[in-house]
């Protein structure tokens, strides 16, 4: 029997009395996969992207364990969920228009005190004004600088079209700005490098494509290390005291963690490993968030059809973005229908193996992602199914 088979024998076990759809999440994979982040950051502490978790007992789970310390949110409204819940370090990744959260951070010196929210542009700063009631507390700034490879004066842009905020000078004009502004605080600094991080460089079957990913993220990391320390330079001599540099994501740990600028690392997708991660060269981790379908046809040799399973993650659209059948191995998408909404065939000679209510498992192109479809994960220790925990939308919240 293959890993694979093994597997699969071990989820159908352990779910036999749940009906599919159904979701879980291989704890034996997941710590494995938080102790290898751990190891790859050699000693910084990782901040976990909840985005790519979305689940409050995981969250709880891997915080408890050493390496890692304090969250990276994706939404105002979920920061100030979070705070509420008892998490005391909370980084928002992405600024913010959200006025009446605004309004409720600066009111409440829980929220404040927990809550760093992200700038790159004075603008922000104003609607945080506009939103306070009276003076309101003091609020926690990290600056966000544009970690994109340009070349040819710009001509060419590699990497996503983030911060504005790129040269050492520019972001020490911002940081005067915030440090000399009643009411907020600079406190961070944050580079996320996701043309690095979040893009494999061993694509299957395009070793040409794979080699030129490569020499772009060498060149890359080459650039952002040197720039990324001139703008730390140069924000600490507005703000001495900086208490975090955060950079990073589950596909360059160790590359950003080698970094002297760089005080944190960020990841959160490493911890489930979805199949986007699967092409990397400098790591590999375990599949531990998978989901289930039922099998509700049997329409001719070598096809059956699950329940729905049309789960596309966000991105650019293609075939990358679709769940992939990953249990029993051999089944396939047909091209001419893909992953439906309502219904799903799979080709492949597997099928044939496969009867009327069995489960066919899935891994979703991206991590967190999979939580907005399903409001319980249920949590599997060896073949037995030994918690069950709600997501976020478990617990009534779908915050973007």
């Amino acid at each position: 029997m293959t890993p694979r088979a093994a597997d699969r024998a071990r989820y159908d076990r352990a779910t036999a009395h749940l009906d599919a759809p159904v979701a879980i999440v291989d704890l034996e994979a997941f710590d494995a996969n938080a102790d290898d982040l751990v190891r790859r950051a050699a000693g910084k502490p990782i901040r976990v992207a909840s985005k790519s978790v979305r689940c409050r007992a995981l969250l709880d789970r891997v915080l408890a364990r050493p390496g890692f310390a304090g969250l990276m949110s994706f939404t105002l409204a979920e920061s100030v969920w979070l705070a509420r819940a008892g998490f005391e370090d909370v980084l928002l990744a992405y600024p913010s228009a959200d006025r009446a959260s605004f309004a409720e951070l600066t009111s409440d010196p829980k929220l404040a005190g927990a809550i760093t929210v992200m700038v790159d542009d004075p603008a922000q700063l104003d609607l945080v004004d506009r939103a306070r009631e009276g003076d309101g507390l003091e609020v926690r700034v990290c600056l966000e600088l544009d970690t994109s490879l340009q070349l040819f004066g710009g001509r060419v842009r590699v990497g996503a079209r983030r911060s504005p905020l790129r040269s050492p000078a520019g972001l020490a004009e911002l940081a005067r700005s915030v440090a000399r502004r009643p009411g907020f605080r600079l406190v961070g600094l944050m580079a996320y490098e996701g043309h690095v991080a979040g893009v494999g460089d061993a694509v299957a079957g395009s070793p040409l494509r794979s080699r030129a990913i490569r020499l772009m993220q060498a060149a890359a990391r080459r650039e952002l290390a040197a720039r990324r320390a001139e703008v730390v330079r140069a924000v600490r001599a507005v703000v001495p005291d900086l208490e975090f540099v955060n950079g990073g994501g589950t596909g360059s740990v160790q590359h950003t963690a080698a970094e002297a600028a760089v005080t944190e690392i960020a990841a959160g997708s490493g911890l489930y490993v979805p199949r986007l991660f699967d092409n990397y060269t400098s790591f590999s981790g375990r599949p531990a968030a998978l989901f289930a379908q039922p099998v509700v046809r049997r329409p001719g040799v070598g096809v059956v059809t699950v329940l729905g399973g049309g789960y596309p993650a966000s991105g650019a659209p293609g075939a990358d973005r679709l769940p992939v059948p990953y249990l029993p191995e051999g089944l396939r998408y047909d091209p001419q229908e893909g992953a439906g909404e309502v219904q799903t065939p799979l080709l492949g000679s597997a099928a044939d193996d496969l009867l009327i209510g069995d489960k066919v498992w899935f891994r979703h192109a991206k991590a967190g992602e999979l939580c907005e479809r399903f409001e319980e994960l249920q949590l599997v220790e060896g073949d037995r199914v030994t918690a069950t925990v709600p997501t976020y939308r478990g617990e009534g919240r779908t915050f973007l």
